[in-house]
């Protein structure tokens, strides 16, 4: 992979060195796409596995919420291992843990057996998901890797929403049965593992007496976790006013500020504070939540008011979010090849914004005889305001860190956009429950109620794409460096810095 990032000219590599760095993209996006597929391929299925495995409906609930949980509080740690060993190997353990939790899946028979698997898968996940992404920043320079923004958004946000269709394909074909939500995932896996092996080499730094912060990493999974577990089941298991939310709330509040009083005294912390307090870090981090909580929103309740509101089946209402896989890609190819040309992220970054705003929106008017028509436009807007958004925050602050620090930049914005989207379900979840319960209850059709609580959820994840657009106009002007690493002695970017390193 030298040859791809130390071409005398790198805003124009040759054709050779482009090949390469598609041969070995083809691993790591395989890697992406299956690991993040697995996150939402359930979702049209869960009726019937929890009803195979004879669940609970707080099992129903911690099927999907224990694989965000563990990928979520598991992220950060990823990153920061990232830095301090081999990122192939690390990878490649994250796609064997990932595979042993989707066969332990597929094979429960219990609903505790299955969330216990889920949990386990979801460390996987979050290797993956955080590895890829750091694996692409330590072989592609951040001006040159706008041209392949495209693939990796798209590949994302193409598994994140059409994880419910394929589910839906599944489920409605007789002959396959809900296991093969799970099993379908293992012969990618294992052609991902084996792509890695054969065209991912990156430089592995060797480091003496290095220090893991297990203290500092198991403070936030610990912290993390516990409020996790506390937005899943407050308003349902009990009530938001109650001992219980005291207890979980101040219990990891403090065990969040313990991890930061760590963190600043450790040798090597997990998250290093001095990237977080970046003001690039901080801007992104909150845009990146705002993301998250849009895309993750619009992949599990989109699904479920057209099966529920318009009475479609699991496959019609996945083929429904095409307009809003169509928005992502045309965006992230359209906006990748731009961003190339021009170094200049913060445009796309408002752009995005702005559209996932107004398509959110659109969809925050709906109810359950809205034209399908407005529909798709409203979804191809906020697809395409992911497609702009959801990479390009995490390569502003790949554009002003250090190779050495990529790994734990990277997953930080990466931890955030995922604990936006699993807090963003887990809230937007609760108040469609209780909207739709006010209005059964006082007579109103189910597909009526359903269609019409769908309209408060998208209302509210405007309030967060408006966060979005504030974060993107305030982020300062970036001009991405066309070299792998910062020059030394420095720390702000060059644009056109000469031939990389590798450190």
């Amino acid at each position: 992979m030298r040859s791809a990032v130390n071409a005398s000219h790198p805003e124009e590599p040759s054709p050779a060195s482009r090949r390469q760095v598609l041969k070995v993209l083809s691993g790591l996006l395989l890697a992406l796409f299956v690991s993040t597929l697995s996150s939402t391929v359930v979702s049209s299925a869960l009726p019937k596995i929890i009803g195979s495995v004879h669940g609970s409906q707080t099992q129903y609930t911690w099927v999907v919420t224990a694989t965000l949980l563990t990928t979520t509080a598991t992220t950060p740690i990823w990153g920061k291992l990232a830095d301090l060993f081999s990122k192939k190997a690390l990878l490649q353990a994250s796609i064997v843990i990932f595979v042993l939790g989707t066969l332990a899946s597929g094979i429960s028979q219990t609903g505790g057996e299955l969330i216990a698997a889920r949990a386990l898968q979801g460390v996987g996940v979050g290797g993956c998901q955080a590895l890829v992404q750091i694996a692409i920043a330590a072989i592609i320079p951040p001006r040159e890797r706008g041209r392949y923004s495209a693939y990796l958004s798209g590949t994302t946000s193409t598994s994140t929403i059409g994880g419910p269709l394929l589910g839906g394909v599944i489920v409605d074909t007789s002959w396959l049965g809900w296991r093969w939500c799970f099993f379908i995932a293992v012969p990618l896996a294992a052609l991902a593992f084996l792509l890695l092996q054969r065209t991912l080499n990156l430089p592995v730094l060797r480091r003496e007496n290095v220090r893991i912060d297990y203290l500092g990493a198991t403070l936030i999974a610990a912290g993390v976790s516990v409020l996790l577990i506390w937005v899943s089941f407050v308003d349902n298991s009990f009530a938001w006013a109650s001992w219980q939310t005291a207890a979980m709330v101040a219990g990891g509040l403090a065990l969040l500020a313990a991890a930061v009083w760590v963190e600043t005294r450790a040798a090597e912390p997990v998250v290093p504070l001095a990237i977080v307090r970046q003001r690039t870090t901080v801007l992104a981090i909150v845009g990146s939540l705002a993301v998250g909580t849009a895309m993750f929103g619009a992949s599990v309740f989109l699904s479920q008011y057209f099966q529920l509101s318009r009475g479609r089946t699991p496959t019609e209402a996945g083929l429904l979010t095409i307009p809003m896989m169509a928005g992502i890609l045309i965006a992230s190819i359209t906006g990748g090849r731009m961003l190339s040309r021009t170094g200049k992220v913060k445009p796309f970054l408002i752009t995005g914004a702005v559209l996932l705003t107004v398509g959110s929106a659109g969809l925050g008017t709906i109810d359950h005889t809205t034209p399908l028509a407005f529909l798709g436009v409203s979804m191809l807007c906020v697809g395409m305001g992911v497609g702009l958004t959801l990479q390009n925050f995490i390569l502003a602050v790949q554009n002003t860190v250090q190779l050495k620090d990529i790994g734990s930049a990277s997953s930080t914005v990466t931890f955030f956009r995922s604990l936006g989207g699993t807090v963003g379900v887990a809230v937007l979840g609760a108040v469609l429950a209780r909207q739709v319960e006010g209005q059964v209850a006082s007579g109103v059709a189910v597909s009526t109620a359903y269609g019409d609580a769908t309209a408060h959820v998208f209302l509210l994840s405007t309030g967060a794409a408006v966060l979005a657009v504030v974060a993107a106009v305030l982020l300062k002007p970036i001009n991405l460096r066309s070299s792998l690493d910062l020059p030394e002695k420095t720390t702000q970017p060059q644009p056109h810095q000469g031939t990389a390193t590798t450190n």
